[in-house]
């Protein structure tokens, strides 16, 4: 085991993880104030658990589960979902794609059931891999894709013109899909 070069501190997390953490929790949340609520609670939980962080290279992903299962408890007295089972599982679109407003888009966000919504965010936003979301969320990874394909879908048929998403069925699927 490598010790790191300085101790591993919760000021050295904040500076850098909290840029990452709290567009996690906007993402989540779909509100600045709840982010930063979220993103500082996450902090406060690490200081206190801090000791518990085996690895320090995998700080990143630990702040990530944390602010999930906050949000989690948060979202728990909400209990709002959008069910994705009619949903219809269209082929990816050609490049490139019409320009998205933010607002919409994170509107569309907040309609997908939390289950959808941490897979899209993680994959999308901050680019983490089918492995590395399956292991936060603790599912296989063929599940992962799968809600990761009927989260985009709900997302196309909420954002693109209906022409558009209806198209989309004919295209060739990339390769950079993993679908």
């Amino acid at each position: 085991m490598r010790m790191p070069s300085s101790p591993l501190t919760i000021e050295r997390l904040v500076d850098e993880h909290y840029a990452s953490l709290y567009r996690y929790a906007y993402r989540l949340s779909g509100s600045s104030a709840d982010a930063e609520d979220l993103t500082q609670e996450t902090f406060c939980k690490a200081q206190v658990k801090l000791s518990q962080l085996r690895d320090p290279d995998r700080s990143k992903p630990w702040l990530f589960s944390i602010l999930r299962n906050a949000f989690l408890h948060r979202a728990r007295d909400e209990q709002y979902s959008v069910p994705l089972d009619g949903i219809d599982l269209a082929e990816p679109l050609p490049e490139p794609l019409p320009a998205i407003d933010s607002e919409q888009l994170q509107f569309a966000l907040n309609e997908l059931p939390e289950v959808y919504r941490t897979p899209i965010i993680l994959y999308y936003f901050e680019e983490f891999g089918y492995r590395e979301i399956a292991e936060q969320m603790d599912l296989p990874i063929g599940t992962v894709m799968s809600r990761l394909a009927r989260a985009k879908a709900h997302l196309r048929n909420r954002l693109l013109p209906l022409g558009e998403a209806m198209s989309a069925n004919g295209s060739e699927r990339r390769a950079t899909d993993g679908l």
